[in-house]
């Protein structure tokens, strides 16, 4: 085992899969010499040379286009977006046409392709830097849709996906970039991509949760241990295909959900949730099902006080799971 972070996970899984497969290239801006924003693909273009890390202009919905385009033609291609912000000019690519292609081909044309990009506030990034983008994806067949948070499920999904033959949104939550570190094998492994995660059982509140606020809710759970609430944490480093039978699963042991994420809250992945458990687990529903999630304004704000204010805290999971333990 390696203490790794997260951008250093990711780092790694690029690597080995282009060094496994001649048919895996990634492109993007600024992802060559420079190694990207975010260094996630530092010194790869000496090691695997310009054609296997393309240096794009300055167009996102070519960048989409292209890698559909070498993925139809047999190759494996990773498309990297700088930031979420920048993802919108790609959609006519993705949704209208990278998630029908293996619909529309009944399984005859594959597309595997996998699109990265971080996404999120906490870093000041104001409003054209820090959105969270995952729902029209989420929304959208053909697509799937992973959002790890942890360096272990960064590296192990990431190689899944890149072998998957379906086309894959991965998103990467650029504060835990750095932030967050854990354990990663040093041996070779894969992840399946689909199931949810509990990272920490508990009976009395089910907490459901992904990107990086889960470690806020992990801690939030810790802090609670000496009022004897006990709660279960789920993690969902797949939001598509959601993994429901987990999560109606615990809320039947617990009888009580809080849905923490960091996008808005209206029309967001917590509201699917909340309508699959109230359709499945109606019955087991010891309190209301409840959101904490960023509110309904353009995310994220720049100045540090309303970033802060719009973002779920420790505190402010707390203080939910303790209202709804109280029902």
């Amino acid at each position: 085992m390696s203490i790794k972070s997260i951008i250093e996970a990711i780092r790694d899984a690029l690597y080995e899969e282009i060094q496994r497969d001649p048919r895996v290239f990634i492109m993007g801006e600024d992802i060559g010499k420079r190694g990207g924003v975010f260094l996630a693909t530092q010194g790869f273009v000496d090691a695997f040379g310009e054609t296997r890390v393309i240096d794009t202009p300055l167009a996102e919905s070519s960048i989409a286009g292209i890698a559909l385009g070498a993925a139809f033609q047999g190759m494996r291609p990773i498309a990297e977006i700088q930031f979420s912000d920048f993802i919108w000019p790609t959609l006519s690519q993705i949704i209208g046409e990278t998630a029908k292609a293996r619909y529309g081909t009944n399984g005859a044309v594959a597309a595997p392709l996998v699109i990265r990009f971080p996404y999120g506030g906490g870093v000041r990034g104001g409003l054209y830097h820090s959105q969270n983008v995952e729902v029209p994806f989420f929304h959208t067949p053909g697509l799937k849709v992973l959002a790890p948070t942890t360096p272990y499920d960064a590296k192990g999904l990431l190689k899944s996906a890149i072998r998957d033959d379906n086309p894959i949104i991965f998103l990467e939550h650029k504060k835990g970039y750095r932030l967050v570190r854990g354990e990663v094998p040093n041996d070779e492994y894969l992840l399946p991509i689909g199931p949810a995660d509990i990272k920490r059982a508990g009976e009395h509140v089910t907490v459901v949760t992904y990107g990086l606020v889960l470690h806020y809710c992990l801690e939030a759970a810790s802090n609670l241990e000496g009022d004897d609430v006990s709660v279960e944490v789920i993690d969902l480093p797949t939001l598509k295909p959601l993994d429901t039978s987990t999560i109606t699963d615990s809320v039947k042991k617990t009888g009580k959900l809080l849905i923490v994420h960091e996008d808005n809250l209206t029309g967001g992945i917590g509201a699917e949730i909340a309508a699959v458990v109230a359709q499945e687990a109606f019955e087991y529903l010891d309190g209301p099902i409840m959101r904490l999630c960023g509110p309904d304004v353009p995310t994220m704000p720049f100045a540090k006080t309303l970033e802060e204010a719009y973002l779920p805290t420790t505190d402010k999971i707390v203080n939910a799971i303790q209202q709804l333990a109280a029902y």
